[in-house]
């Protein structure tokens, strides 16, 4: 077999990189590149007392802490809170937090709380908890919430020690969206209600409101019981309202994108968002709390709708919820990425439906077939380029040999 000529190498090379290039022009050929998400900072021990999610009998209400974070937790970095606030901080949003109640008094949230039907008295502490992390103060020393100028609607979602009720749940749904809420957090999982937590959400939808809940029961952290949390870890099983269809369900993750060792196996989830050993405000003082769950990572994913839905207002409720899926880290349960669900978003308006084409009517291609039919014609270019140089390297040297003269002509 006869070797090519360096030089004709050389050519075909190019040839070859010039359709590699005109390949990489076809819409979504580089759809495959890996995202990698950016490492936390480190959490910072301060002792912190940790955050129930219910009270046994008998057991006190949470008092305030006595010891205040000096130090900003690694879900400030692992969300990009100083980054995505420059974009929107939730002003104009009413998040509803059916769960504990939410305290008014704590500095953190003071002056953006609606707390009515005594949802104001907060004996667990959690829904506050949860409230801080959707909605804390910028300046305060946890880094704040998510949406620190979102408005927070408390809503009594369980019974005053913490016991879930399906239909206190639904009813907190149901009233939250009446009252204008735009996103609806809910702070339990339930095994039971199905069918009224259904409705619940449905007619939520219907006022395009966004419901955001936890894909699984908080269980205790190694650092410490929590009295009232289940004894063991509950097996995989749908939880409500996060298994229905409409609910953005959410999981927990820890430092490092793992989850801890001890967290329930999670059934399904849409999203994940940091939820172990997150720092947040308790109903009373100034001090600080250490909690860890599904229900304070959902807390993060609604603080993260109230900034799209301040940011982008024509987005309906289904929109922003897949705008937090599609937009997040790619992974078996996608991450979190509120930076990305915020400045994915260009526009303040809502983009018109296309028209319907007439069928005696010829309709011009889009941009997108257009660039698309272009690199097909660059590559097809570019392929018979390659052929043409193959046999010129095969044609040139016997005609060089020949001194260019025809065949059956020697002598």
């Amino acid at each position: 077999m006869r070797r090519v000529p360096r030089r004709a190498r050389t050519v075909a090379s190019v040839a070859v990189a010039a359709l590699t290039l005109a390949v990489s022009a076809l819409p979504g050929a580089a759809s495959a590149t890996a995202y990698r998400r950016r490492p936390a900072a480190a959490p910072t021990p301060v002792g912190l007392p940790v955050m129930p999610s219910s009270l046994a009998t008998g057991q006190p209400c949470t008092g305030p802490s006595p010891t205040e974070a000096h130090a900003q937790p690694w879900t400030v970095r692992a969300l990009s809170l100083s980054r995505v606030r420059q974009l929107s901080q939730g002003a104009g949003i009413t998040v509803a937090v059916v769960d504990t109640g939410v305290s008014p008094a704590v500095p953190a949230l003071a002056g953006r709380v609606s707390a009515p039907g005594g949802a104001g008295k907060d004996c667990v502490g959690h829904g506050t908890f949860a409230a801080g992390l959707i909605a804390g103060r910028a300046d305060d020393a946890t880094g704040g919430g998510v949406a620190p100028q979102a408005r927070i609607l408390a809503v009594r979602g369980t019974g005053p020690r913490g016991e879930p009720d399906p239909t206190a749940v639904a009813a907190g749904i149901r009233s939250a969206a009446d009252a204008g809420a735009r996103v609806v957090y809910v702070g339990v999982a339930l095994i039971v209600g199905r069918a009224e937590l259904t409705a619940a959400v449905a007619y939520a939808t219907r006022k395009d409101v966004l419901v955001v809940a936890p894909a699984a029961l908080d269980v205790a952290p190694t650092t410490g019981g929590v009295p009232g949390a289940p004894p063991s870890t509950p097996p995989a099983q749908p939880y409500f309202p996060a298994f229905i269809p409409q609910v953005v369900s959410v999981e927990d993750y820890g430092d490092g994108g793992t989850r801890p060792k001890d967290a329930p196996t999670i059934f399904a989830a849409d999203l994940a968002a940091p939820g172990d050993a997150v720092v947040s405000v308790g109903p009373k003082g100034t001090g600080h709390f250490i909690g860890s769950g599904s229900s304070l990572a959902a807390a993060n994913v609604a603080g993260t709708a109230a900034l799209i839905r301040a940011y982008q207002p024509k987005l309906t409720a289904a929109e922003v919820a897949r705008r937090l899926v599609v937009s997040s880290y790619p992974a078996a349960v996608p991450i979190l990425d509120p930076y990305a669900a915020v400045s994915a978003v260009s526009s303040t308006a809502a983009p018109a439906a296309a028209p319907r084409p007439d069928p005696a009517v010829r309709m011009p291609t889009s941009g997108a077939e257009t660039t698309r039919g272009r690199a097909l014609i660059v590559a097809a270019v570019g392929g018979g380029l390659v052929a043409l140089v193959a046999a010129a390297a095969v044609v040139i040297p016997r005609g060089r040999a020949r001194r260019w003269r025809p065949a059956g002509r020697d002598g």
